[in-house]
């Protein structure tokens, strides 16, 4: 079954192998040749390593697939971390842009209140003021006024921005804004104060000067009229915002007192109701010009000619226009509080009882009827009937005038 192959390199002969195959009948040879061996053997070499490796991708497959898993959650994890944070930045820059438009209209809100306020002020101020000139009051327009500083205001204001302030330098302008209009608004407010405190102050100085003359002639101030202090309605807690403006009040009291002095001071005989005529007879005792002997002169006696205006002294009531034993044809008003003036020896009256007259209104012409020598007006003021000297009511008239004009 062997045969002898050929010689090898050392002069040894080389053994062959024959494969005998049988199959029945049939024999088959099949010699072995040496690369046939090296091929079976690559090939068997082959196939262990493939099944090796298939072995170990077997194994570290699961390692594989789950280290991938990992790394693909890292980087889902970090994705999520960075839409999360971009999420949060987003909220805070909305947040931020909510917060500063609530900021910026709660400011416009309180710098509206404020003008409105103002306004309103500036409103009854305007009638204060009114009242202040109507009293002999003249306010201080060297200022710049309210109604200026509140065009400047509103110019300011209209520069202010009206949706959310997105940045920071949009935030600063806003804030400027604001801070000029809250300046503007506070000139305002001490403009108005300082016009208020100034008016209020010189309404109690010429209040408290007429009530001195008033008082030495024993003169009352008329009391405000029935109602004209009556106040009410529902109590509704102040406006912090807006501040308590008392000082308005305060310029209302003393434009009240003040009205009631004048009101006094037209009411009581303080004016001359015969101006530019010299006084020919004092009040009190002299020697009487018909008799020639001493005898009480209850009034003044002031020259002058037949036609003469004569005017009321103050304003009151005529209780008396006719002919008086020794007066002539008289006019007697009353003036309220016990006090009461008499006109006599006129040629024409011009009044009658029950008219209410004004001061310095035309009561009757100049004559020289009744007990007289001669045209002139004689002029009697009594309290509560008894003849006073109408020199101190006519001095302090002059105190009076200085005072209100």
């Amino acid at each position: 079954m062997r045969k002898n192959s050929m010689t090898g390199f050392a002069g040894k002969p080389r053994k062959q192998h024959v494969l005998i195959l049988a199959s029945g009948d049939t024999i088959r040879h099949m010699t072995l040749k040496p690369w046939m061996a090296g091929v079976a053997i690559a090939f068997v070499a082959a196939a262990i390593v493939g099944y090796l490796g298939a072995t170990a991708y077997l194994v570290m497959r699961d390692d594989l697939i789950g280290v991938s898993m990992a790394r693909q959650a890292r980087l889902q994890h970090d994705y999520e971390d960075r839409i999360s944070a971009l999420r949060a930045q987003v909220d805070r820059v909305t947040s931020r842009q909510l917060l500063d438009q609530q900021v910026v209209e709660e400011k416009l809100q309180t710098l509206l209140e404020q003008q409105m306020a103002l306004s309103a002020r500036s409103g009854r101020l305007g009638t204060l003021l009114d009242r202040a000139e109507t009293s002999g009051l003249t306010p201080d327009t060297s200022k710049e006024t309210a109604a200026t500083l509140q065009s400047r205001q509103q110019a300011e204001l209209n520069d202010a921005p009206s949706d959310a302030v997105a940045d920071n330098n949009m935030a600063d302008r806003a804030d400027r804004v604001f801070q000029n209009v809250t300046l503007s608004l506070k000139r305002i407010e001490q403009t108005q104060q300082a016009r208020i405190r100034n008016l209020t102050e010189a309404a109690d100085s010429k209040a408290d000067a007429i009530d001195a003359v008033l008082k030495n002639n024993a003169i009352k101030v008329d009391a405000p009229q029935e109602g004209k202090d009556a106040m009410g309605g529902p109590f509704i807690d102040a406006n912090p915002k807006l501040g308590a403006d008392t000082s308005l009040n305060g310029l209302d009291t003393a434009l009240d007192r003040l009205d009631a002095a004048r009101s006094t001071v037209k009411d009581m005989p303080f004016a001359n109701p015969a101006p530019t005529h010299e006084i020919t007879s004092p009040f009190g005792t002299r020697t009487d010009p018909l008799l020639g002997r001493l005898a009480m002169h209850p009034g003044v006696d002031f020259r002058a000619g037949i036609g003469a205006p004569i005017r009321a002294a103050g304003a009151g009531t005529v209780v008396f226009a006719g002919q008086s034993n020794g007066y002539g044809n008289m006019v007697e008003i009353d003036h309220g509080q016990g006090v009461t003036t008499r006109y006599g020896h006129m040629s024409k009256l011009l009044s009658h009882v029950g008219e209410k007259v004004e001061e310095g209104q035309v009561i009757g012409l100049a004559g020289s009827t009744g007990r007289s020598t001669g045209p002139h007006l004689h002029y009697e003021i009594r309290r509560n009937g008894v003849p006073v000297n109408p020199m101190g009511f006519l001095t302090s008239g002059l105190k009076l005038h200085a005072i209100l004009e």
